[in-house]
């Protein structure tokens, strides 16, 4: 039996992600400007089947070996975007990582103003695990929003808001950390991620979020690491994260 007849293929776009190059969409535009070949040919559909190992994928002439997997954790600051470049010259995510590390991409996204805890890592599967919405990995949210929350507001953000009937944005849990005279301090619980899902249920119910970390995701949390700072994770703690993506939801 000729093995590479039985070897899956995969898009060329995607491959280049799973290799730990680059992104799926920077792969795309690599692709189209005619800079990668497969087998010495240079094709420009980034879906173009190939398989990996047994294809022979090159880019600028260079052939790509699978890098080794990169998992790191970074305490995201305030003002920081989580994309590789941004059109209005922003300061991004990768601004903070050091020089020399191979290509690493964001584990889901936390926008602008939010802050907290990311993850970065160049295993485009295991990133794809932990965000795909069936996994129901918890992530854990310190929120301050503009009201004394009672107990009235908590139970409404558990059963999602009221102006926002095209998509079920609910949380899993809500509670009161702490307030003041004006503000609360929340502790928000998701099991799944939507785009910029704490803001837009807040707002559907009149409330407006004054600051949003991102404390833990499953059980991975930010504890002391400092504002800006980023290390790899420990064996144990991807261990940790791997079982709690393996437990039924």
């Amino acid at each position: 039996m000729n093995d590479r007849k039985t070897q899956k293929k995969t898009g060329m776009a995607r491959a280049l992600s799973k290799l730990g190059y680059c992104s799926r969409s920077q792969a795309g535009v690599l692709i189209r400007e005619g800079r990668v070949t497969v087998n010495g040919s240079v094709t420009r559909n980034p879906e173009h089947a190939v398989r990996i190992p047994a294809d022979r994928i090159e880019v600028d002439g260079l052939p790509l070996r699978k890098a080794p997997a990169v998992y790191l954790v970074m305490n995201k600051p305030r003002g920081v975007v989580t994309t590789a470049s941004d059109e209005k010259g922003r300061a991004t995510v990768y601004n903070l990582l050091d020089s020399g590390l191979p290509w690493v991409g964001p584990v889901g996204r936390l926008d602008k103003a939010s802050e907290g805890l990311l993850l970065l890592t160049n295993d485009s599967e295991w990133a794809a695990r932990i965000t795909e919405p069936s996994s129901h990995l918890e992530k854990k949210y310190h929120v301050q929003v503009d009201c004394v929350a009672d107990a009235g507001l908590l139970e409404k953000i558990a059963r999602g808001g009221a102006r926002e009937r095209t998509e079920d944005l609910r949380a899993k849990s809500a509670t009161l950390l702490r307030h003041g005279g004006k503000n609360s301090w929340l502790e928000i619980i998701l099991d799944e991620g939507k785009n910029r899902q704490i803001r837009r249920l807040l707002e559907s119910l009149d409330v407006r979020v004054m600051r949003l970390v991102r404390v833990s995701i499953g059980p991975l949390e930010l504890k002391d690491l400092k504002k800006g700072a980023v290390r790899r994770l420990t064996s144990e703690e991807k261990r940790a994260i791997d079982r709690a993506l393996r437990e039924p939801a």
